[in-house]
């Protein structure tokens, strides 16, 4: 189904800011201990937040889309990134990993089902991890669909976005030899990867500065540097899973496994004018999927803080009040 959201749509109403009634470090195993925090209701309608990259981190902003008298809501930080420690590694991290500690948070706190909310990456992981697990996903929420798919990788780092951004990409193109640009992913791993932590941060900044410059449909394309620690965490991360394909059996496994979650509604609210993850993303799932509602946000990119998309995935949640 695909609804297109009002024209005139009003500024986010964000929720008021609260601070967790729990935090906690959790060990997975693998030498990993991930950062878990819930806040809201304790008795109430819990809902899991999927944070995007990979490498993104969770924020406290991220608590403000729920009705905290409704809602129980958990976050945490994934492998390697945000609190989780060890920070910026990729050793035991990969999707199946991930969805392993989503059910290891799911079963600590003896929660039953619960409401999966991602973007961007956060959407990917959510629908895997629904589809590994549909008798757990009581109702996908998801904004900014990215399937994981070749087709999206080339287009933002093969030079698709790039036509749109010839400044940007230019900038985010002219650190790598012109003998590797044919694969900027890879060509980016070896120095991420190179063990020489000045280096990597260097590296880490231009790969998030590309992203970041993107994310919003009113963006001038001015990205500032990131704090290192974080740029360097989050431009490893992305580019492991990116350069491994999500660690998935094959492209277009997320379409493929669709049937798994022919019993799982789910809403997607999708910016008209994402340069990260095109809307042809969502509008083919939405496609594929009886029970899943589309809602284009017609002027609107990628970021979650967008006024339009913040509004609407309120809206939505709003909506799902028990």
């Amino acid at each position: 189904m695909d609804r297109i959201a009002g024209q005139k749509r009003a500024s986010a109403h964000l929720y008021p800011q609260i601070e967790p009634f729990d935090q906690r470090l959790m060990d997975v195993g693998d030498g990993h201990r991930i950062y878990v925090e819930q806040c809201g209701r304790p008795d109430g309608q819990p809902v899991i937040v999927l944070h995007g990259g990979p490498g993104g981190g969770c924020s406290p902003a991220m608590r403000r889309y729920f009705d905290p008298s409704v809602y129980r809501i958990i976050l945490f930080d994934q492998r390697g990134c945000g609190r989780s420690r060890p920070h910026a590694s990729v050793e035991a991290n990969t999707t199946w990993y991930l969805v392993a500690d989503i059910e290891r948070i799911r079963t600590a706190l003896d929660i039953a089902d619960w409401i999966v909310f991602g973007g961007s990456w956060g959407a990917t992981l959510a629908l895997v991890y629904a589809q590994t697990h549909p008798d757990r996903a009581r109702h996908l929420v998801l904004r900014g669909v990215f399937l994981m798919t070749e087709g999206e990788l080339a287009w933002f780092y093969g030079g698709g976005a790039g036509a749109f951004w010839p400044d940007r990409w230019h900038e985010f193109a002219k650190v790598i030899p012109e003998a590797e640009q044919d694969d900027l992913i890879a060509a980016y791993h070896r120095r991420l990867f190179c063990g020489d932590i000045p280096v990597e941060t260097r590296f880490a900044r231009a790969w998030a500065g590309w992203e970041n410059a993107l994310a919003s449909v009113e963006h001038d394309g001015i990205a500032g540097d990131a704090p290192g620690d974080y740029a360097r965490a989050f431009a490893r991360l992305e580019n492991h899973y990116f350069l491994n394909k999500g660690f998935l059996e094959e492209d277009g496994q997320i379409l493929r496994d669709l049937p798994k979650l022919k019993d799982v509604p789910a809403t997607i609210v999708q910016g008209r004018y994402d340069m990260i993850c095109p809307p042809v993303s969502a509008w083919t799932l939405a496609q594929h999927w009886k029970r899943a509602d589309l809602r284009m946000i017609p002027v609107a990119g990628h970021a979650l803080s967008e006024p339009g998309i913040s509004a609407e995935l309120i809206r939505v949640m709003d909506g799902l009040r028990a």
